[in-house]
């Protein structure tokens, strides 16, 4: 990938940092670590990888994106503004009576929301039904679901990876945000899920390991997964919960709250050091 285009995605991820946190403080309540550890993904996703279009949100024929960890849409939200399916200053009515960004997602009322979620695991197996579907009626589309590592303790994601690896579903990928925390703690010391890359393998996917932000990483590993035939494949991307608010990395207490106004002003302007210091 050359040095430019990672360029303008470490600026695109930046900016769906800065929405997320717009978001959740003006809504006073929320999920920034978990949405924040993502952003990187997203903007690689939406910007550089997937088959969308802006201008036509329902087009037969996009790719699918499914935030199966529901309650990081304010990651979803940002990232989808920032692609311009709404206008940013809308993220400041996140949760708010009456608008349309609630705390989970809706694919009724939000433009380029291709599924509600919330329930975790929910929206995997939900990505196995698009997938399926693609097969079935001989689309060309691509499926993606984003899960939690924390979600991943739920037996529905397991009941979905053995029916995804059963029908052969080449045309899904699976990306676990492993980030290490859940609301509760360590994903280690609540529910131990690991190690994530032998279940998958055991259940018959492709498994690719990376950095979850390092864009090289990323692009290496979806275009390997696109390469895959014969078998659906999970990218275990390795994250950092807050990343880049320096008082909410590696916090699982910030996992489910939003900042107050002195330390949104922290947040605020750490991530406007970090879009000067990319111009």
């Amino acid at each position: 990938m050359q040095e430019a285009k990672i360029l303008e995605l470490k600026r695109i991820a930046n900016n769906i940092r800065i929405g997320i946190i717009e978001g959740v403080y003006n809504a006073g309540c929320g999920h920034p670590g978990g949405s924040l550890s993502i952003a990187d993904i997203l903007a690689y996703l939406y910007f550089e990888h997937m088959n969308v279009k802006v201008d036509d949100p329902r087009w037969e024929d996009r790719d699918r994106f499914v935030l199966s960890k529901g309650h990081t849409a304010p990651a979803l939200y940002a990232t989808l503004a920032e692609r311009g399916f709404f206008p940013k200053e809308e993220l400041k009515t996140f949760r708010k009576t009456a608008s349309r960004l609630q705390g989970h997602p809706d694919m009724k009322g939000v433009p380029g929301v291709d599924m509600s979620t919330g329930s975790l695991g929910l929206g995997f197996s939900a990505a196995c039904g698009m997938a399926l579907s693609a097969k079935v009626y001989g689309k060309d589309y691509r499926t993606y679901a984003i899960l939690g590592d924390g979600e991943s303790e739920e037996g529905q994601v397991w009941e979905a990876a053995m029916f995804a690896a059963h029908y052969k579903l080449d045309n899904l990928v699976a990306i676990l945000d492993l980030n290490g925390l859940q609301i509760d703690g360590p994903i280690a010391e609540v529910m131990n899920p690991a190690p994530h890359d032998e279940k998958f393998l055991a259940f018959g996917w492709n498994v690719i390991t990376i950095d979850a932000h390092n864009f090289e990483e990323i692009d290496a590993a979806f275009k390997a997964a696109k390469e895959c035939k014969g078998k659906p494949t999970v990218i275990i991307a390795k994250s950092v919960k807050g990343k880049n608010v320096s008082y909410m990395e590696n916090k699982c207490e910030w996992h489910g709250q939003a900042p107050k106004e002195d330390l949104y002003k922290v947040a605020i302007a750490e991530l406007e050091a970090i879009a000067e210091g990319l111009r």
